[in-house]
């Protein structure tokens, strides 16, 4: 039985020895060192250094007299000190491992993910980790699948800018409409997603093929910045058209067509991405 519970404080954080010490003090006490040395069968030359451990951990408590005197804190005092403290420690370790993830190893990672539900998950959780700003292109069809999460964040300050193709209206972002989306889907052959949240945190890909749906998740500053930079420069330019429209497509067809097909490489104008 005493084999058992030596093998129960040592999971507690104890010693073999100190373990030994504690129960003998638990049968009897208070007693001295020599006699907790002699009653447990610690080595007489290592028990002062064992039970000062003990004091100073608060497990046993010591009479200072011209013997000093050892006695243990109850067994239940003793396990609620050791519950509170593992939690403490789990504690600590979630808000340590919280700050791990946002090490260099991870910003310097692009992850692969494959499925449009998976990607819709992904993106789920970049907007709920989201502090500042967010910028989204997103089609309607799959902005009806966030539409609740960015409502979330900016419910929590978080300011957010969204490129819609499609219909997509809203109370609490401010909208772009691309009103080229039927013309943008046949010529790329599907939608995407481009997301980007506080200068720090993009994800993007082709969300339009099901279980075939490939997306790139990335804290890369390689990455993060141009991503970022080509949701800003859809902005201007649907800035500029809406002020501009008449004279611009004076210049090159109706929705910029003829820009889109000078730097198309194939012949039927279209985009093979996908």
């Amino acid at each position: 039985m005493k084999s058992s519970l030596i093998a129960t404080l040592k999971n507690l954080n104890f010693t073999e020895y100190e373990a030994k010490a504690y129960l003998t003090l638990l049968e009897d006490s208070p007693l001295t060192g020599y006699a907790v040395a002699k009653n447990s069968g610690v080595p007489r030359s290592k028990i002062y250094e064992i039970l000062e451990s003990m004091v100073a951990r608060g497990d046993i408590l010591i009479s200072r007299e011209t013997t000093p005197l050892y006695t243990p804190i109850p067994a239940d005092t003793l396990l609620k000190n050791r519950r509170a403290q593992a939690e403490g420690n789990f504690r600590l370790a979630e808000e340590a491992l919280k700050k791990f993830q946002q090490t260099k190893q991870n910003r310097e990672s692009i992850w692969n993910i494959i499925g449009h539900s998976e990607i819709i998950s992904k993106l789920k959780e970049c907007i709920d980790s989201a502090k500042q700003r967010i910028l989204v292109e997103i089609w309607e069809e799959d902005y009806l699948e966030v539409e609740s999460d960015l409502r979330r964040a900016a419910g929590r300050g978080v300011c957010i800018t969204v490129v819609g193709y499609g219909t997509i209206a809203s109370d609490f972002a401010e909208i772009y409409t691309h009103d080229m989306s039927r013309d943008i889907t046949d010529e790329y052959g599907g939608r995407w997603i481009v997301f980007s949240s506080d200068d720090s945190n993009v994800l993007a890909g082709i969300v339009s093929l099901g279980e075939n749906s490939r997306a790139a998740w990335t804290q890369h500053q390689g990455l993060v910045m141009p991503i970022t930079e080509v949701i800003i420069h859809d902005l201007y330019i649907l800035e500029i058209m809406g002020k501009h429209r008449l004279l611009l497509e004076d210049s090159f067809g109706k929705n910029l067509v003829a820009l889109r097909r000078k730097f198309a490489i194939h012949p039927d104008f279209k985009k093979h991405y996908v």
